[in-house]
This record gives structure tokens, sequence and C-alpha cells, in this order.
């Protein structure tokens, strides 16, 4: 398995895209805004699983507002690097192509909600 059980489970339950380098841009690019996952290696970022059992009740607190794409492990450090990612887990949102902001981390429930509410 590529991804934490909870983690498959976005892209399973969740219709979440399975991203890599050749396909994040196009996720990115298309109309409205995304947030993107990088959830990091489940044994050195068990916190990772945690966001994302978070990020569809995120997503629901938000109406939808957005995509879930979560990057796969072995294109994590280049896309990282391509948007400022430093700290996993990391939330990085955009819209149509643009940078947006990131959370890292887990955060409470209030934080959450009070930091996606500053990006939008």
């Amino acid at each position: 398995m590529k991804f934490h059980p909870l983690t498959q489970r976005l892209i399973d339950a969740h219709g979440a895209a399975a991203l890599t380098l050749a396909t994040a841009d196009a996720f990115v690019e298309r109309p409205g805004d995304h947030v993107l996952l990088f959830s990091g290696p489940p044994i050195r970022f068990p916190e990772g699983a945690d966001v994302a059992v978070v990020l569809p009740e995120l997503r629901s607190a938000f109406v939808g507002r957005f995509d879930i794409g979560v990057v796969l492990p072995d294109d994590e450090d280049a896309l990282a690097r391509r948007w400022g990612v430093q700290r996993w887990p990391s939330l990085v949102f955009v819209r149509e192509g643009g940078y947006l902001g990131m959370v890292s981390g887990m955060k409470d429930w209030t934080d959450y909600l009070a930091e996606l509410a500053a990006l939008r």
C-alpha cells in the first residue's frame, strides 16, 4: 500500500485524487479551490493520518469548497520543494494554480477553522 490506510480512505471513500509529479499541475490548475495533503511517512509523522481523518470534515465545514489531492509518497519531496513545504503533515491550499497558503501540523478544530477562513 502506498498510503497509510486512513490516508488511502481519502481516495477510496472521499474522492481525493492521488497526485504525482505528472498529475499535480493539472489538478491544481483546474477551476476552484484545492488542497494538497503532504502526509509524510506514517512512521515518522503519525499526525499525517490524523490530518487525513480531519480533512473531509474540514471540507464539509466549508461546504465542499475545495477538492482534495493526496501527494504520493514517492513524489512528496519534489512537490514539497515546489510548494515550500518544510513540515509534515502539511495542507497546501491553491486556487486555479495560485498559492493561497499552508497549514502545517495537526491543529485543534477551532484553529483549523480560523486558519482556513483566513486563507479563503
